[in-house]
């Protein structure tokens, strides 16, 4: 990003924001929207290519605001065809975003935050501290670099987004909501809600507030069955123990068809028993759900390792047994620590492209 000091930043607005600005500069209403509908336009980069705007509004934004954009990421491509996206931000933080592509879609995973204060153990990002949210510009800028890079070299266009990157989303709530704002709406980036959603560790009353304020699917991170273990891999659980947190997924507002999708890493030796496998059946029993199986993405920094295949496939046999969808969410991304829990936000020298 180019840093323009005391200008507004228009990608920091919502709709209703950005009515707001144009108004304070003694416009109509329907400049804001105007303004809306081509900030997120592929190659738009300058207020004077706004030409349904006044000239002289154009020249009173470009006085006053500035249209940020991530330029030159840090790109690494995996054997799998998955894309790693390292953005430098104004005070030289860097934050990585996952484009996973597959046969009938293309999903980005998003940061939310540089860094991450859950401090979950099993997670590089978690082991790397927390340093600041990002604002809404930052988590939208994401989005529209990866879409960029895609279009320039013809891998089609972005279908699902998961906030599944850096940090805890649900800690970042006010910018998250803002920033979902824009990515929802029509003028904006144009994204439908059931194709964007937002994952959490676990922070009980801002999943009360994202379910009366977005209709966007929700993911849990689980990863264990009982409060001592939970505690042990997600100290956020001392807070919200998984009483709390089932509780508020029963109450979740959802539409009809929605379900919740609960996250659950296996570890070997720690969580992947048969009797865990059935007590995992037993909690979400009256909850709209599906489960997520993820083996442990090692690193050289815990002591966690994966199950063994077998283990893994048993303990989504039980699952099914009880009546539940299960998938095995195979990594991806590994070879370039992409995949979930590898992000750290490090500076690469070398891009790969093998």
């Amino acid at each position: 990003m180019t840093v323009q000091n005391n200008k507004t930043d228009l990608k920091n607005l919502s709709q209703d924001q950005l009515v707001s600005f144009a108004e304070s500069l003694g416009q109509p209403a329907f400049r804001g929207r105007q303004i809306l509908s081509w900030l997120y336009r592929p190659g738009i980069t300058d207020f004077l290519q706004m030409t349904d705007l006044a000239k002289e509004f154009r020249a009173i934004l470009t006085d006053k605001a500035r249209i940020s954009r991530f330029e030159n990421p840090i790109i690494e491509i995996s054997r799998d065809g998955s894309v790693k996206f390292g953005f430098k931000l104004e005070d030289s933080l860097v934050i990585e975003s996952v484009l996973i592509p597959e046969e009938e879609r293309n999903t980005l995973c998003v940061s939310s935050q540089a860094g991450c204060a859950m401090g979950c153990t099993f997670c590089l990002t978690g082991m790397m501290g927390f340093t600041r949210n990002l604002t809404p510009a930052e988590i939208v800028n994401q989005v529209c670099g990866v879409r960029d890079w895609m279009v320039d070299n013809g891998r089609g266009e972005l279908s699902n987004l998961v906030f599944m990157g850096m940090g805890e989303p649900l800690a970042n709530l006010d910018n998250l909501l803002t920033a979902l704002s824009i990515l929802t709406e029509q003028r904006g980036l144009d994204f439908a809600s059931r194709r964007i959603t937002v994952s959490t560790c676990g922070l009980v009353p801002q999943m009360l507030e994202l379910g009366r304020k977005t209709d966007v699917n929700l993911a849990v991170s689980l990863h264990a069955t009982d409060d001592e273990t939970r505690n042990m891999l997600m100290p956020i659980n001392k807070k919200y123990n998984l009483h709390s947190l089932l509780e508020e997924c029963r109450n979740f507002n959802m539409k009809k068809r929605q379900r919740i999708m609960f996250e659950y890493t296996l570890l070997d030796k720690v969580n992947d028993s048969d009797a865990a496998a059935e007590k995992l059946a037993y909690l979400l029993r009256d909850i709209p759900c599906k489960i997520n199986l993820l083996a442990m993405n090692v690193t050289a920094d815990n002591e966690f390792r994966s199950p063994n295949r077998d283990r893994i496939l048993r303990f989504q046999d039980i699952l099914r047994r009880k009546g539940y969808t299960v998938f095995i969410r195979h990594s991806r991304g590994e070879d370039i620590s992409a995949a979930c829990g590898q992000l750290a936000g490090k500076i690469v020298t070398k891009i790969s492209v093998d």
